[in-house]
């Protein structure tokens, strides 16, 4: 079974301690979004654990558990997040001057092919243009050599309930032929750096330039750094958009939990409910922002 930790909130930034606490435990509780009272039971010992997978934008408070994380025995890498933007789109994630120095950390603590590198999304305003994004994603690339194997990017996707807060910045989608010109370009500037660029769950054949679809929970990764066959015991993710590669996983996070308050972000529905939500927040609950209310259905997710 590979754990996603997680799509739906940025827990190394703000629950580090919370998941080291269900790693003692060896188990979570995890509720399910669109039926309340219907609960999961997760076994997080490592010999069901095949990998723990970490997304965030903002790892310096989770770096020191690394070590307790190493010697309970779970694998893990990460997908870190590291966009050029300033607070105008990203007003809660630290200056990026700071966060190149933190991939840098992690990438020298771990290995850089552990450390996967999101460009994650793209957004085409008045101000943030292709050609600043070429010239962003040259300089981060540039930055980032030696210190991650792979990137994947994304470009922005129009989910509704991030349209109020985005239409201020009057942001426009590409269509196929401005996407593949931009990930050509970008492309051309990972390879210089030594890095291998992939899309993400965007229906688009960019292979003329040597992209391929993604797979940010990738079962030959999982392989690669546990030393485990999964490939076999593992599917397609069914709850993924067609084009997204990854293969099964369970994810233990919550949404509205996370306050970097990212406009673009779809697992928040307002940055209000989020700071609620995180006043919840205890670390020896075995849920993540939330309790057990004494109503629910609670069963244990079998492995996969």
């Amino acid at each position: 079974m590979i754990i996603s930790a997680s799509r739906r909130t940025d827990i190394p930034a703000f629950f580090g301690e919370w998941l080291v606490n269900r790693l003692r435990a060896g188990e979570v509780l995890v509720r399910n979004p669109m039926q309340s009272k219907q609960v999961s039971r997760i076994l997080l010992t490592p010999e069901r654990v095949d990998a723990l997978v970490f997304w965030t934008k903002n790892p310096e408070n989770f770096l020191s558990s690394l070590p307790e994380i190493d010697l309970l025995g779970y694998s893990y890498y990460f997908l870190f997040t590291l966009t050029p933007y300033d607070a105008t789109l990203e007003p809660g994630v630290p200056d990026k001057t700071k966060m190149v120095e933190l991939f840098r950390q992690l990438s020298r603590l771990i290995g850089p092919e552990r450390v996967v590198w999101r460009y994650d999304p793209v957004v085409l305003t008045h101000r943030f243009t292709p050609a600043w994004h070429t010239a962003a994603f040259s300089r981060l690339a540039g930055e980032l050599s030696g210190s991650t194997e792979r990137c994947i990017i994304s470009f922005l996707d129009d989910y509704r309930k991030i349209r109020s807060r985005m239409r201020p910045l009057n942001y426009t989608l590409p269509d196929k032929g401005l996407m593949g010109e931009l990930s050509g370009q970008f492309a051309a500037d990972a390879a210089r750096s030594g890095i291998t660029l992939y899309t993400c769950s965007h229906d688009i054949d960019l292979s003329s330039h040597g992209i391929m679809h993604s797979r940010c929970i990738d079962a030959a990764l999982v392989e690669q750094i546990s030393g485990r066959s999964v490939s076999r015991r593992v599917k397609k993710a069914k709850s993924q958009r067609h084009a997204c590669g990854c293969v099964e996983s369970r994810d233990i996070g919550g949404y509205s939990t996370c306050t970097h308050g990212c406009l673009y972000c779809y697992a928040v529905s307002s940055q209000e409910k989020a700071c609620s939500n995180r006043r919840l927040y205890d670390p020896l609950s075995p849920m993540l922002c939330d309790h057990l209310r004494g109503d629910e259905i609670i069963t244990t997710a079998l492995s996969s």
